[in-house]
C-alpha cells in the first residue's frame, strides 16, 4: 500500500522526491499552527524571517484599492504590527477593486480594514487612524515604523511621506494606478527619495474616478507593494530599495534601478493649513463654487494660470485641492520668488 503524506492524506508520501525534502514547518515553529508554514520554508525567511516579521511595524496610508492588497498580503505574512491610515467611508463603488471591504459599505475604510486584518489573523496588533494624512501628523506617524507604504495614490501624500521618509531613513514603497497603467517603487531609507525619481509633477492628471481603472490592476501593484515591503523587511537582495517597476497596457512591464539617481537642488514642500504665518502671502487656486470658504481669512482667489507676484521678502504659500494647480503656479512664480510652500486642501489620503 502506498503510504500517504500526513498533512494531505489523499496525496501520496514521496520522501526526498526531486532530491529535496523540505523541512516539516511544525519543527521549525515547535508548534502545530501551521498559518505561516507555506512561506517559512522558503530560505528567504526560515524562522529567523518569520520571527522578524512578527516583531515589525508598517505604516499603510490608504485602505483603498492599492491598501486592500497590500494589507491583505502583509497580514497574510504575519507582519506583527499594521497602523492604517485613512479617513474615507467604503463606497459600494470601491468594491471591485477593495474587496477587503465587501458588506462593510459606509464603514470608514481604516476601521473596515482593521476588522479584516483581525478576522484574518486575531494575534496581528492593527492601529485605526481615521483622520487625513496630513504634513502636521505625518511625521509622528512614519516615527517608529520600519517600513511605510504609499497606498493613497495622491500627489501630495507621495511627496509628504516622501520627504517624512527621507529625514527619517524610513523606507518608503510607493505606487500609483490609473487605467490599465502604474507603477510601483523603493524609496528612501538609504535610497534616493521619490523626488528623485519624479522632481515634477505633470501639468495635468486624471483621476480613478474621472478615468477609471481595472480592479486587477491596483490588485497587482499593491500585492507588489507588500512583496517590496517584505523584502525590505527580511533584507532580501537585491533590495527593492532604488528600483522602479511600471506596469504598462497589455501587461507590458518595464522599469530600472535609480539607486545614483541625485535629490533635487530645490522643490516645493507641502505644509499643513496650521502651518501658514502672518506675514505669508496666500493665494487660493480653487474657486468659489469649488471652495466657498478660502483657506485662510486672508487668501486672496487666483488663477494658476497666471498668479500675482507676492510682495519682495514674503513667503507664498499657494493652495488647491489636490497640490497640481498649486505647483503648477508655483513653477510660474520660482524664477522671481523662490520662496514658495503648497496646501493640498482635499487629497491628504
Amino acid at each position: 500500500m502506498t503510504p500517504r503524506d500526513p498533512h494531505h492524506p489523499h496525496r501520496p508520501h514521496r520522501p526526498n522526491a526531486g532530491g529535496f525534502t523540505p523541512p516539516d514547518p511544525r519543527g521549525i515553529f515547535g508548534t502545530e499552527d501551521p498559518r505561516h508554514a507555506r512561506q517559512v520554508v522558503l530560505p528567504e525567511v526560515g524562522a529567523a524571517g518569520q520571527a522578524r516579521l512578527a516583531r515589525a511595524r508598517v505604516l499603510v496610508v490608504g485602505a483603498g484599492g492599492l491598501g486592500s492588497p497590500a494589507i491583505m498580503y502583509l497580514a497574510g505574512a504575519g507582519v506583527g504590527d499594521l497602523v492604517i491610515v485613512d479617513h474615507d467611508r467604503v463606497e459600494v463603488s470601491n468594491l471591485h477593486r477593495q474587496p477587503i471591504h465587501a458588506g462593510r459599505a459606509g464603514a470608514g475604510k481604516a476601521a473596515s480594514a482593521a476588522r479584516f486584518v483581525r478576522e484574518l489573523d486575531e494575534g496581528l496588533r492593527v492601529t485605526v487612524v481615521d483622520e487625513a494624512l496630513t504634513p502636521a501628523n505625518a511625521g509622528g506617524l512614519v516615527g517608529g515604523c520600519d517600513v511605510v507604504l504609499d497606498c493613497a495614490d495622491s500627489f501630495a501624500v507621495s511627496y509628504i511621506l516622501s520627504d517624512v521618509c527621507l529625514a527619517a531613513g524610513v523606507p518608503l514603497v510607493s505606487a500609483s494606478a490609473l487605467g490599465m497603467t502604474g507603477y510601483c517603487g523603493g524609496f528612501c531609507g538609504g535610497a534616493p527619495s521619490l523626488r528623485a525619481v519624479f522632481p515634477d509633477l505633470p501639468d495635468r492628471a486624471a483621476t480613478c474616478a474621472t478615468a477609471g481603472v481595472l480592479g486587477p490592476v491596483v490588485g497587482i501593484l499593491g500585492a507588489m507593494q507588500a512583496q517590496m515591503a517584505l523584502a525590505v523587511l527580511l533584507e532580501m537582495s537585491p533590495s527593492p530599495l532604488g528600483q522602479l517597476v511600471t506596469l504598462g497596457a497589455g501587461l507590458r512591464w518595464g522599469g530600472f534601478r535609480f539607486d545614483s539617481a541625485a535629490e533635487p537642488a530645490d522643490g516645493f514642500a507641502f505644509i499643513d493649513k496650521s502651518g501658514i504665518g502672518p506675514d505669508d502671502f496666500i493665494l487660493d487656486l480653487r474657486g468659489a463654487d469649488e471652495a466657498p470658504v478660502p483657506v485662510h481669512p486672508r487668501a486672496l482667489r487666483a488663477d494658476a494660470a497666471c498668479p500675482p507676484a507676492p510682495p519682495p521678502g514674503a513667503r507664498a504659500v499657494l493652495a488647491c485641492r489636490s497640490g497640481l494647480r498649486a505647483w503648477r503656479a508655483a513653477r510660474a512664480l520660482a524664477p522671481t520668488h523662490p520662496d514658495i510652500v503648497l496646501i493640498a486642501t482635499g487629497e491628504y489620503r
